[in-house]
């Protein structure tokens, strides 16, 4: 059998696991199998007698819909195309109705059961993954190589014992496992594929498990204790191998006992989720923190969820609770750093679950654009550092708000639009705005963008008309109209 497993173009850091465990399959039962990132051509052209396509994100939807058909003739009947992945599992029936799609087979869900692949017993969720399509130098069809390469990427765990209506675990993995013996794997992977430095472990929430102690010690026996020197490069050093829980940490699970058993690995970075403003999660997250301070984790990480329920403060409330908890591990001398990583929410149904038009309750495309463009200039990290913070989001919130409102310029070149004084004469008019024409302002600025986005493109210097006219807008010879058509001409720009 001639077997070709796609992932569509999409940006993505991680490689695809479930592909991964599909060919190793495949290969086990002497078929042919290749690998691609997109669409080619080359394969394209050729007949196979079963293509997987593998899809991710809910907001790929086009590109992944682009994909399938790029390879609907590619097969001579089209149940012999699968597509499985998390879109596939929770826009089952979006997938199954679209019209261009008829008769494709959708494999929802895991793999975790015999025979949905073939007519045999084998469970192909538990099996070990090929690594040799993700290798660069075995598959000439990949273009580009996965940024995690020299790590296993596994789960000790499955599932989550919470329901968060912003996650789709409870849909994708929706019964809670709490412990799968990875030691076997790991060594079949050395075996087959060499040994591996890191771990990538994807488990949704291993703070739950009440085996975390056995799964502790199956990490030390192959490892990744602390301080270890366990792996060997190919020049004979001995280097540090680390843990990495890459879905993040359940700060309400985060006590004395569970970080003492997390502190016998070496896990870099110990990511904790910062999800919730209110004073409950705040004291949960900072004494989370507090207590992986006082185990010795020296490198902490945070998701911090946005554009959801909460609003623009609560979003800088949590970035600035961080460079408290930095200076105050600073000012104790613990080594121990917090760097986020704001996460901007996505529906997972709905208008906007195919794209990444959703604006919160709280939040207007103006305010989520300035995220976008400050997290651009800073590549997406908020450092420990309180004047970096203070220099990309401000020394308060009516500073953050200002920075946001900024054209995208402003923002992303912040130091070329101080230089020559614009950003000054900008702060001068935003400033003198009160609290009325404010709202006006932003109710305009979210009229104009959503009107007209795609009419005109002009230089974003008129900002200084648009809120000098703004601010005398209100004044019997300045007609309103003057300060919509210099708004109009500033901020288009920006989308």
């Amino acid at each position: 059998m001639k077997v070709l497993l796609v992932e569509p173009g999409y940006k993505n850091k991680y490689p695809p696991l479930g592909l991964m465990k599909i060919s190793a399959y495949h290969k086990a039962l002497g078929d042919e199998v290749i690998f691609v990132k997109g669409e080619e051509k080359s394969l394209k052209g050729m007949k196979w007698d079963r293509i997987y396509i593998t899809t991710l994100f809910t907001f790929y939807w086009n590109r992944t819909i682009r994909t399938i058909r790029y390879y609907m003739n590619s097969v001579e009947q089209r149940n012999n195309i699968y597509v499985g992945g998390v879109l596939a599992t929770l826009l089952y029936e979006d997938l199954y109705n679209e019209p261009s799609l008829q008769g494709i087979t959708i494999l929802r869900g895991l793999l975790d059961q015999p025979g949905i692949l073939g007519n045999n017993e084998i469970v192909v969720d538990r099996i070990t993954p090929d690594y040799d399509i993700i290798d660069i130098t075995k598959n000439s069809y990949l273009k580009k190589e996965y940024k995690i390469t020299n790590a296993y990427i596994t789960s000790t765990t499955k599932g989550c014992i919470r329901k968060c209506k912003f996650c789709a675990v409870k849909t994708l993995e929706p019964i809670y496992c709490p412990y799968i013996d990875i030691k076997e794997q790991i060594q079949c992977i050395n075996k087959t594929f060499g040994e591996k430095r890191h771990l990538m472990l994807m488990d949704n929430n291993i703070l739950a498990s009440n085996k975390l102690k056995d799964i502790v010690d199956d990490l030390i026996e192959l490892g990744f204790g602390r301080e270890n020197k366990s792996y060997v490069n190919s020049q004979n050093r001995k280097l540090t191998r680390y843990i990495d829980f890459n879905q993040g940490t359940d700060a309400r699970l985060i006590t004395e006992d569970t970080i003492k058993l997390l502190s016998k690995l070496e896990v870099r970075p110990l990511r904790i989720a910062f999800d919730h403003a209110d004073k409950e999660n705040v004291k949960l997250y900072i004494n989370a923190q507090r207590l992986a301070a006082k185990y010795n984790f020296k490198v902490l990480s945070n998701y911090i969820l946005f554009n959801f329920e909460d609003t623009p403060y609560e979003l800088y409330y949590r970035l600035r609770i961080n460079i408290e908890l930095n200076e105050d591990f600073e000012s104790q001398g613990l080594k121990t750093r917090i760097w986020s990583f704001p996460m901007k929410y996505m529906p997972l149904e709905g208008e906007h679950c195919k794209d990444r038009k959703y604006v919160g309750k709280y939040w207007n495309k103006k305010l989520l654009r300035g995220i976008q463009c400050v997290l651009s200039a800073t590549h997406g990290v908020v450092g420990p550092n309180r004047d970096f913070f203070e220099h990309a989001f401000g020394k308060d919130y009516n500073e953050f708000l200002r920075i946001l409102y900024m054209p995208e310029d402003y923002i992303i070149h912040r130091k070329e639009y101080s230089e020559n004084g614009n950003i000054d004469m900008y702060k001068i008019y935003y400033n003198s705005m009160n609290s009325k024409e404010m709202n006006d302002f932003t109710e305009i600025i979210y009229v104009f963008l959503t009107i007209f986005l795609y009419l005109l493109k002009c230089p974003q210097s008129l900002i200084l008309w648009a809120l000098r006219a703004f601010c005398i807008c209100g004044k019997p010879h300045i007609s309103r109209s003057i300060f919509l058509y210099f708004l109009y001409q500033t901020w288009l720009k920006s989308w």
